[in-house]
């Protein structure tokens, strides 16, 4: 038999433990008392418990009935809240956007910078989860760097942000690239290229004498390079956000580039459309 808990349920159980009279709580929601019992009855044969003691003195509840009543008064808190609630969410600009982990802290800080008066509530995840979640209506726009590189869910729309170019950067202290075949021999060199374009060059980084070190986001590889004093290869955009004074730069070992898109559900949301322009140059430059 099953157990479901209606509304009307919760409402009669909460009366019941609130005034502890089941004629009470009957008056209170305009039913007979007869009406409620038999629906309190029902109510306890399908839980297959007692949820009051009830005699002539009025109605105590079990411990059953204290759960049951205590859940109640929560649930129907959020129930009455919820007009409310809904009224402020239309109210309210608010847009669903996920990146990946290793550009989340420049995505979402471009967002904020280039979206004001939205609300931007962000989501995590990889490159093929989120865009699996923005073809389930869970996300109302996704910024990826796969877009060129795997199939994208029916009805959406890309909008390009521009390429960043892998560079070398080096940290106040890291010694440059050296001479002959080996420029890099007996170094570490950390890397971090985001996407898929990059898996070569690990490499070609031991190729010429480096022993690669992966670091697990461009923030991540940046912050690594200057503890260890050593190079980093990232895409030029992570030296310009995670700058710092004393750095150089110099070309990468090996040509690469990644590639941003915003990829959004159809219609593209009016604020993302409108705002695309100026977040693509700010991912690329914090400081426009």
């Amino acid at each position: 038999m099953g157990s479901r808990i209606s509304v009307d349920d919760l409402r009669l159980v909460e009366a019941v433990a609130r005034h502890g009279s089941l004629g009470a709580a009957a008056r209170e929601l305009l039913v007979s008392q007869p009406s409620a019992s038999q629906r309190l009855g029902a109510l306890e044969r399908r839980l297959g418990t007692r949820l009051f003691d009830r005699d002539t003195t009025g109605a105590r509840a079990t411990a059953a009935g204290r759960e049951v009543a205590q859940q109640a008064t929560h649930v129907l808190a959020h129930l009455a809240a919820l007009p409310e609630r809904a009224l402020a969410a239309a109210r309210e600009r608010t847009l669903a956007v996920g990146t990946i982990p290793s550009l989340a802290a420049v995505v979402f800080t471009a967002l904020d910078l280039e979206l004001d008066g939205v609300t931007v509530q962000p989501e995590v995840e990889h490159g093929p989860t989120l865009l699996q979640r923005l073809d389930e209506g869970a996300l109302d726009a996704a910024v990826v760097t796969i877009a060129e590189q795997t199939v994208l869910p029916r009805g959406v729309s890309v909008t390009d942000l521009g390429s960043s170019p892998l560079v070398t950067l080096l940290p106040d202290g890291a010694p440059g690239r050296g001479l002959g075949r080996r420029p890099y021999a007996g170094r570490t060199v950390v890397y971090c290229t985001v996407d898929r374009a990059g898996d070569a060059l690990p490499r070609r980084l031991a190729d010429l004498g480096a022993a690669p070190r992966p670091g697990a986001t461009v923030e991540a590889a940046v912050r690594m390079g200057r503890a260890r004093r050593c190079a980093v290869v990232v895409p030029e955009l992570a030296t310009r956000w995670y700058a710092a004074p004393g750095d150089r730069t110099e070309p990468a070992p090996a040509p690469g580039a990644m590639r941003l898109s915003l990829v959004t559900r159809t219609p593209a949301p009016a604020e993302l459309r409108d705002a695309a322009p100026r977040l693509r140059d700010r991912l690329h430059d914090p400081a426009v």
